[in-house]
């Protein structure tokens, strides 16, 4: 598994109101593209040619996806490493959650945009999204994990409470892709998230260091709730 991930990784290298629970899907996973069928064409006469296909309409409840413009994906990619000076930290960020981090995290990996799409590209690997923001949009099939910010320590109850989460999620298996974002290459939530998860013992943690900013710029869907 985490070889797997490492060909997707390699070259790609506040909260609304606070809930007290994890959980809960921030929106269902994209369906397939969809093909809308062509409408069936009329007898062709001179006069009248026959009617073109319905062009296909985006998924309900998600947004339309708009494609990266030419050599865009480069620069998110840039963007998403942007590094702002800051040493990365095995302990728990306790100052404001919304500043400059670092470029990389004890223990764990980050993932780009193109990394991300790649490995939900694949449902054998059964990567799991945690939503660590809480805010109106969200990565698709995302789960609720914005708790899971919290300062504090590794034996405090947001820990007891997240590790039991973590177990139901992913049935014991302590290598299932764990995937953390929240809004930027500014925030911390997803960064203490990360590092609680691999403080359990997850050996795939994956720091979707872009977040939602990054995930939209990319034209990728979200969903709104």
């Amino acid at each position: 598994m985490r070889l797997s991930l490492t060909l997707f990784l390699t070259g790609l290298a506040l909260p609304l109101a606070a809930q007290d629970s994890f959980g809960g899907t921030t929106g269902a996973p994209p369906p397939p593209p969809a093909t809308a069928p062509a409408t069936p064409a009329r007898p062709a006469t001179p006069a009248r040619p026959a009617t073109p296909p319905r062009p296909a309409t985006a998924p309900r409840g998600a947004a339309p996806a708009a494609p990266a413009a030419p050599g865009a994906e480069d620069a998110l990619t840039q963007a998403e490493r942007r590094d702002y000076g800051v040493a990365p930290t095995a302990e728990l960020h306790t100052g404001g959650m919304h500043g400059p981090t670092p470029t990389s995290i004890p223990g764990g990996q980050v993932i780009t945009t193109k990394g991300l799409v790649a490995l939900l590209a694949d449902p054998a690997l059964g990567a799991k999204v945690f939503d660590v923001l809480g805010g109106p949009e969200g990565i698709p099939g995302a789960e609720y994990a914005v708790p899971a910010s919290q300062p504090g320590s590794f034996t405090d109850r947001t820990q007891r409470e997240f590790g039991n989460y973590l177990k139901q999620v992913t049935a014991g298996n302590l290598a299932t892709p764990l995937v953390f974002y929240c809004l930027s290459t500014e925030c911390w939530m997803s960064y203490n998230a990360a590092l609680r998860a691999i403080n359990m013992g997850f050996t795939n943690v994956l720091w979707y260091r872009g977040g939602i900013e990054a995930w939209k710029a990319a034209g990728q869907q979200v969903t709104s709730r």
